[in-house]
């Protein structure tokens, strides 16, 4: 049960063309946003961050993007924004294997060295504390250049902000998301738990 209801996409008129873009990105109008909506300026604000970190003059891979933020929502433990980061995955092209493998990507040999460093970042940012050292972020430097980095550890923030949210919020996960999520996530231990129906 969330801890605000959202609004109905016909109560907030003023807000169509930021929801319509995220459902025609996602697939399915997120709860999260429509919480949001409650404050306009915050929705048009976020959206407009993720448009600049996410968007079309994105440098880094969108395969990549999800699996860092993927990897941001798992540390961080939000089974809303896990749900929505494996769904993405889906959507993005991410095979069925690798999603399964995420949690072993430092092993497994499904993931890049550049993967590898990326992710150890990811999981490591969205610890409290941040549990990112110098030989990770080195080790980062080896792959991506500093435009690259400042993009994955924006992602990495953005999810902050939505797993923080989402998880406070208790916001309801929707269908699609909750479907991926037990398909990809439960065998792993992962429930809606308090974003179920």
């Amino acid at each position: 049960m969330p801890r605000v209801d959202p609004l109905t996409r016909e109560s907030v008129p003023q807000l169509a063309d930021v929801l319509e873009a995220s459902e025609r990105r996602m697939g399915f109008l997120p709860n999260s946003q429509l919480i949001l909506a409650r404050r306009p300026e915050i929705l048009r604000a976020f959206a407009a961050l993720a448009g600049a970190i996410m968007g079309p003059g994105s440098r880094i891979d969108p395969k990549l993007r999800n699996l860092v933020t993927q990897m941001a929502s798992r540390a961080s433990g939000c089974g809303y924004c896990m749900a929505h980061t494996a769904h993405t995955g889906e959507r993005v092209g991410i095979s069925a294997e690798k999603e399964e493998a995420l949690w072993h990507y430092e092993t497994s040999p499904l993931f890049s060295p550049a993967e590898r460093a990326a992710l150890r970042v990811a999981q490591g940012a969205a610890q409290v504390p941040n549990a990112v050292g110098d030989e990770d972020f080195a080790e980062l430097k080896r792959h991506y250049d500093e435009e690259e980095i400042v993009e994955i550890v924006a992602a990495i923030a953005l999810f902050g902000f939505l797993n923080r949210f989402n998880d406070t919020m208790a916001t309801e996960i929707e269908t699609s998301p909750l479907e991926i999520g037990k398909r990809f996530l439960a065998p792993r231990g992962w429930s809606p738990g308090k974003h179920g129906r």
